[in-house]
């Protein structure tokens, strides 16, 4: 269960069913939530069986992946040998002049079966039922098809039809499990006190409330906690988005999943597994993407009207002819099966999928991946487009920006940071990589090196001791005075992270890091408002920094200090006001891409979770990218429009033939391969 078609034909079955009175679809997770009466369930099964699913009831409160068989792998070599064949029945009939030859029908046959099979049994199904669907509609079709002796259409309309269907069901699957690996970035163990005193693993589910447990340099946090001892700098970005690691000490909050990076903390676990602030992320992308289920495809909608209309119409003809006209049974039904056969879908069927093809590899050669034609389509429609900061609009690493030396001393630029890349070439800390690549000249001998976590790094250098760390570390060694806190301030202001170089008690140098904004996020802002398109900046990041960054890049919309479900909620805030898109790298912007019209992740530097939750990846890091997507979508949109304008055209034209007796059979064909040429060669346009 994963399309909206197969919700419609569950709904059908138990919506009459006594005694079931609600039904909640997921068709994300593939589960069916039933609210009843009953004092057995089976009749349920039994209804749901009977439309050729695999039902499999799950206890109450367990998870829904308990009762999910494994997942299957996408038939890729059925459905290629099914189009080899389908274009092979093509290219025998035009070579022989015959689309009915014994050869021609053996290999379209052979295609049929190996990629239409589930789309004919659908088909069937919903005949049963007496629900008139697109399955229905391509079942007909196909066997209208055949039965003028149109083989070779009928086998290329099946297996476009059945790749579609795959692909749909395949992007399904990739977002169910972007949803379950979210988890997996939590630790399975943790080291627990015990009560007499010693550390002992624990798996984490069975972890209570208020245990202590002990993380150590390099390791994940294993639950959400507050810190009871020690002091270290967490890297929470997979949470928050920070580009720096958060320092941490005694009464600071903990996420499951973040990474603890150099010192020992002890911390008291305030919430259980399955409760964390990971798993309540992935609870808001599985309810995000249930709140945006597969949209019905237009084709799907029109079929609702078309194609009961169509089948009335034929009978009207067949038996109003010689009922009401005096017509022969021959004439009338042979008048019914033309219209039949003017009314298949194989324009339709074909230009959608050949267009939306040619714009999704035009959008492959220049490195945007989009998973599937609903968002090429869409993305014509967007007017707001919410950017995370670090990762996204910023390179997402810091690098230094200032070395400010204290007008007290006789500090030279140069030698402040010769003294701190000499001191924190022994660290492993983000900021210390980024002083350190700043420096391209020789290092200096460092003995008595020590890193105090959560403070900073010191050590002896010609004899003379310095530090290089936080205002806290300068606390410590009696360094703070009033030109360090105005110098740190004036930097601060502009969305800086700065660090003191101290020799003995005394402040010689204020360094300055930051997370710099792309050189390319300029000329993608710049390009999206000439589409009418409004950037809004959406970060974990603090809020002098967000609008230090907006202030650069010219955004007028910027929000920082956001959570995961703070960003949905903004991302929700914009939707009211049109559709919008999200971009994002990290889990922390999952919920949020998941919720958008459009999702894009950026795919070089991003986190699974985000390039599987997100519709759209840019491959290149390139914001520049998303107004090239615009722009493809709007003239695939066009391209679309024209095609299905034509179609239906066509149609239309020949159902007036028709009734004045003029259409025959191979006019009939000829219309219907001609208009399928015809939107083919539009489609493929878009490869230029």
């Amino acid at each position: 269960m994963d399309c909206p078609t197969e919700e419609r034909l569950l709904r059908k079955a138990l919506e009459s069913l006594h005694g079931v009175h609600t039904l909640s679809f997921d068709l994300i997770q593939r589960t069916l939530k039933v609210g009843h009466v009953l004092d057995d369930p089976r009749p349920i099964m039994a209804a749901i069986a009977g439309l050729n699913m695999s039902p499999v009831l799950l206890e109450d409160g367990s998870p829904a992946a308990a009762g999910e068989p494994a997942t299957q792998r996408p038939p890729w070599i059925r459905m290629g040998l099914a189009g080899l064949c389908a274009i092979g029945a093509e290219a025998w009939a035009y070579a022989s002049g015959s689309d009915d030859s014994l050869p021609v029908i053996a290999i379209a046959l052979a295609a049929i079966l190996l990629g239409g099979i589930p789309t004919l049994r659908k088909g069937w199904l919903a005949l049963r039922h007496f629900t008139l669907n697109i399955n229905l509609l391509m079942t007909v079709a196909v066997i209208g098809a055949a039965l003028i002796g149109q083989w070779p259409e009928a086998a290329m309309v099946l297996w476009l039809f059945g790749l579609a269907e795959m692909i749909e069901a395949l992007s399904l699957t990739h977002a169910r499990n972007a949803i379950r690996s979210l988890t997996a970035l939590a630790p399975e163990q943790g080291l627990v006190k015990q009560g007499d005193g010693a550390w002992r693993e624990s798996p984490a589910r069975l972890i209570p409330v208020g245990a202590e447990v002990r993380a150590r340099p390099g390791e994940r946090i294993v639950l959400d906690g507050i810190v009871l001892r020690g002091a270290s700098s967490v890297d929470q970005s997979a949470i928050t988005g920070e580009s720096m690691p958060v320092d941490k000490q005694v009464g600071d909050t903990l996420y499951a999943g973040t990474i603890n990076q150099e010192g020992v903390l002890e911390y008291r676990v305030t919430a259980s597994a399955g409760h964390s602030m990971l798993d309540r992320i992935a609870q808001t992308i599985q309810e995000a993407q249930g709140k945006r289920a597969p949209t019905q495809r237009f084709i799907d909608q029109f079929a609702r009207i078309y194609t009961p209309a169509v089948f009335a119409v034929a009978l009207v003809v067949a038996f109003s002819g010689p009922l009401a006209f005096g017509m022969t049974w021959l004439d009338s039904i042979y008048r019914a099966l033309v219209l039949l056969v003017i009314a298949c879908p194989c324009a339709l069927v074909i230009s959608t999928p050949v267009t939306v093809v040619s714009g999704l590899t035009a959008a492959a050669k220049r490195g945007i991946l989009i998973k599937g034609g609903l968002y090429l389509e869409q993305g014509r429609r967007l007017r707001w487009l919410a950017l995370d900061k670090t990762g996204t609009l910023t390179h997402g690493k810091p690098v230094l920006t200032d070395v400010v030396p204290l007008a007290a001393t006789p500090m030279t630029t140069a030698l402040a940071l010769q003294l701190a890349a000499s001191l924190d070439a022994l660290s492993s800390h983000p900021i210390a990589h980024a002083i350190v690549s700043a420096h391209h000249g020789e290092l200096l001998p460092v003995t008595d090196f020590a890193s105090r976590p959560g403070l900073g790094v010191t050590g002896r250098i010609a004899g003379k001791a310095y530090g290089l760390g936080n205002l806290r570390l300068a606390h410590e060694l009696g360094a703070v005075d009033a030109m360090l806190e105005t110098t740190m301030k004036t930097l601060e202001r502009q969305g800086k992270t700065t660090v003191i170089l101290c020799e003995e008690s005394v402040a010689v140098a204020v360094l300055a890091v930051a997370d710099t904004a792309r050189e390319t996020s300029r000329a993608a802002l710049a390009d999206l408002r000439r589409l009418n398109v409004e950037p809004v900046m959406l970060s974990g990041d603090n809020a002098d920094t967000v609008r230090a960054v907006a202030d650069d890049l010219g955004i007028e919309h910027a929000r920082g200090e956001l959570l995961p479900q703070d960003k949905l909620v903004a991302v929700e805030e914009l939707a009211m006001k049109g559709p919008v898109g999200m971009v994002g790298d990290g889990v922390n912007d999952a919920p949020a891409l998941a919720r958008a019209d459009i999702g894009f992740a950026m795919g070089a530097a991003g986190a699974d979770t985000a390039i599987e939750t997100a519709d759209v990846a840019l491959m290149h890091d390139d914001l520049r990218k998303l107004p090239e997507f615009i722009r493809l979508s709007r003239r695939t949109g066009s391209v679309l429009r024209q095609n299905i304008a034509f179609a239906l055209a066509v149609k239309f034209a020949f159902f007036a033939l028709t009734f004045t007796g003029d259409a025959t059979l191979w006019m009939a064909v000829f219309a219907d391969a001609g208009a399928s040429l015809l939107v083919v060669f539009n489609g493929l346009r878009l490869l230029r």
